[in-house]
């Protein structure tokens, strides 16, 4: 397995979550490529079962993520979820005062569950 080492974001700048998702009730636009909403750090958080994630800059280098390595989002990192089997998971997101918005056309998803703009 191949998991990420980033540090997580500080939990007092959460800003909004998704749903808990499952194999299901995926939002299909993360199973594509997009971006987290502007200015916004994500964290998927697995609590049943694993998923994968890929950053389109390096479709070889495929992360898993489960309940003890959950992933955080890069802002302005185009990159997309690839589900492997049964899972229930969930988006966080974060403010992120210093990103920079690079593209502004790109698939957003998780703007619609940002509650503190």
């Amino acid at each position: 397995m191949n998991y990420q080492n980033i540090d997580l974001p500080q939990k007092e700048n959460k800003i909004g979550e998704t749903p808990w998702l499952n194999e299901v009730t995926v939002l299909k636009p993360i199973l594509n490529k997009h971006m987290a909403p502007k200015g916004k750090v994500g964290l998927v958080v697995v609590k049943e079962g694993s998923l994968d994630y890929v950053w389109e800059d390096d479709l070889d280098n495929i992360l898993t993520c489960d309940a003890a390595h959950p992933i955080v989002i890069e802002p302005e990192r185009y990159h997309h979820v690839i589900i492997t089997g049964k899972v229930l998971f969930k988006i966080e997101f974060y403010k992120d005062v210093d990103a920079l918005i690079l593209d502004e056309n790109a698939v957003r998803p998780g703007e619609a569950f940002i509650t503190n703009k």
